[in-house]
């Protein structure tokens, strides 16, 4: 995966650049594109100081995650650890969170899963806090669907391998969930999909508080949001890429 290649062949086509054209985003090695996600998230709210973890797994079973030590802020390619599907380090000069087990049990449990986020992100952590789930008003809210299920057992952090194995398994079939009184999961088979749904958690987490902050509105319903919905399932076209690059402009070093 040396270049980020979320696209399907039938967008390649449709979209495909002109003549003289550069080109979306430059060669990205599989760690580059881990600290990059890690930038692009903290820019999108998922920044609790040094807390959160993303596990991203490749082909040959091994998993790139963000090290224990470092903000999302800060993170360089070189900083990304490379684990064993056991959680064993295999390269690295970091440490790795000790709640790393609910990653290695959320991707033991659902094969197509080759991407975990989880952080105690700004919006959607204060309806993880009040127990509740946002509704949605407006497109870019819907645009991953309306079910966001909300697990409520919540028994302190997860180095606990029982809590963590609960959460997993509560988690299901589902893209994404609030942990209550904690803060936000979502899990995606790529990259791409994964940012889709994080953006679009906190997006629709911070309208919804506005919105109700304001006297309240009416939401969509279940079948308007459907009908809005991006359901191509390599996410929305280019939306990587550009705020990929965003960073990129702000600390070209981010690859390195």
């Amino acid at each position: 995966m040396k270049r980020f290649d979320g696209l399907n062949q039938s967008m390649v086509e449709q979209y495909a650049p002109k003549a003289g054209r550069r080109e979306l985003l430059p060669e990205l090695s599989d760690k580059a594109q881990v600290a990059l996600m890690c930038r692009m998230l903290f820019r999108e709210g998922w920044n609790e100081h040094i807390a959160g973890h993303i596990t991203v797994r490749l082909e040959n079973g091994n998993i790139l995650t963000n090290p224990w030590e470092l903000a999302w802020d800060e993170l360089t390619a070189s900083d990304i650890v490379t684990l064993d599907p056991d959680g064993n380090i295999i390269d690295g000069e970091w440490n790795v969170t000790p709640a790393i087990g609910l990653h290695l049990q959320l991707h033991a449990l659902r094969p197509e899963v080759h991407v975990v986020i989880h952080n105690h992100a700004h919006w959607s952590g204060i309806w993880a806090n009040m127990q509740r789930v946002p509704p949605v008003y407006d497109q870019t809210g819907a645009h991953c669907g309306m079910a966001l299920p909300l697990y409520n057992e919540y028994r302190g952090t997860f180095e606990d391998e029982a809590t963590s194995l609960s959460a997993a398994e509560a988690l299901g079939e589902s893209k994404w969930a609030l942990l209550a009184n904690h803060g936000s999961l979502v899990v995606g088979k790529d990259l791409r999909q994964a940012h889709l749904r994080a953006i679009t958690l906190e997006w629709r987490s911070k309208r919804a508080y506005e919105v109700e902050l304001a006297g309240g509105g009416v939401p969509l319903t279940a079948e308007e949001v459907e009908k809005v919905a991006i359901t191509d399932a390599y996410g929305f076209p280019f939306c990587w890429e550009a705020m990929a690059r965003r960073e990129l402009r702000a600390d070209p070093s981010i690859v390195e």
